[in-house]
């Protein structure tokens, strides 16, 4: 996982591969694992590998390509590294409106209620605006 950003109330790292989304998924029981490994799939798909002769070069910027089009899976921890939000956010340089960011809490519960003031850090951090209306699915009422 790499570091993100501080938030008042713990650290915001993104997920970098399959294998912290899994982990991800398990700590938090929901989904994230699946839809983390159908957008790096997806995402796969659009590289266009370099020109070359030697099939070793084929995937040489593959993994760069995948995290610059996927989109960006976040999670939010603890001092203890509980997990407390997971986020899935738009790729690095796509226009906000054309992707819904999806924030849900442990077992898709609503992380608003306790965590909103952190979720406010993380869109700060990335230029976004995380309205719970928009990005919480599962809004029951």
């Amino acid at each position: 996982m790499q570091f993100v950003c501080d938030g008042p109330n713990g650290t915001w790292f993104r997920m970098e591969t399959e294998g912290e989304a899994i982990r991800e998924s398990q700590l938090m029981n929901h989904a994230v694992e699946k839809h983390f490994r159908q957008a790096a799939e997806a995402a796969a798909k659009t590289f266009v590998p370099p020109a070359s002769t030697w099939a070793f070069e084929q995937k040489i910027g593959l993994k760069s390509h995948v995290q610059k089009v996927m989109p960006i899976f976040v999670t939010l921890r603890n001092s203890e590294g509980a997990g407390l939000v997971t986020a899935m956010l738009p790729p690095a340089g796509t226009d906000e409106s054309s992707f819904r960011p999806v924030v849900v809490g442990p077992a898709n519960a609503d992380p608003y209620t306790r965590h909103a003031e952190d979720i406010k850090a993380l869109a700060r951090h990335y230029g976004l605006t995380l309205d719970p209306a928009r990005c919480f699915p599962y809004r029951r009422g």
